[in-house]
């Protein structure tokens, strides 16, 4: 079996990132691709309607449930892709953070990228994060 290599990489030629990697690579393993997960629970409800945080706590719950059904964990995450709506304030960023943090490994976070879009599929949806993880081969 082939171990995987991951490196999480912050040059200095690039700005000091905050919780997060400039670029992540793998030499070796397999990768997988984790859909946008949003905040519905298994049976499809809307959690925390109208509260941004405990929408990212589910989105975050659903996340480590799809990288678990892929034989991975929450460290195997090398890049993730959050999408907030425009109606969540920039200081909710914060919160975000902190619920982030209590997922992912903080000491080699993944590569992130943060959007900021006008509606989400559904509406009352203010979170959706897309992921991918690379696993052990």
């Amino acid at each position: 079996m082939t171990k995987s290599t991951k490196e999480f990489l912050n040059p200095d030629t690039l700005m000091r990132p905050a919780g997060y990697s400039h670029i992540a690579r793998l030499t070796s393993g397999a990768m997988v691709y984790i859909a946008g997960q949003v905040s519905s629970d298994a049976s499809g409800q809307l959690v925390g309607e109208g509260d941004f945080e405990a929408q990212a706590e589910q989105v975050f719950r659903n996340l480590k449930a799809a990288v678990e059904a892929a034989g991975g964990g929450m460290a195997d995450l090398v890049k993730i892709n959050i999408f907030l709506v425009e109606e969540v304030p920039p200081e909710a960023v914060a919160k975000l953070r902190v619920v982030r943090d209590r997922y992912v490994n903080v000491e080699k976070p993944p590569a992130s990228t943060l959007v900021v879009v006008s509606r989400l599929a559904r509406p009352g949806w203010l979170i959706e994060i897309e992921a991918v993880a690379a696993l052990d081969g």
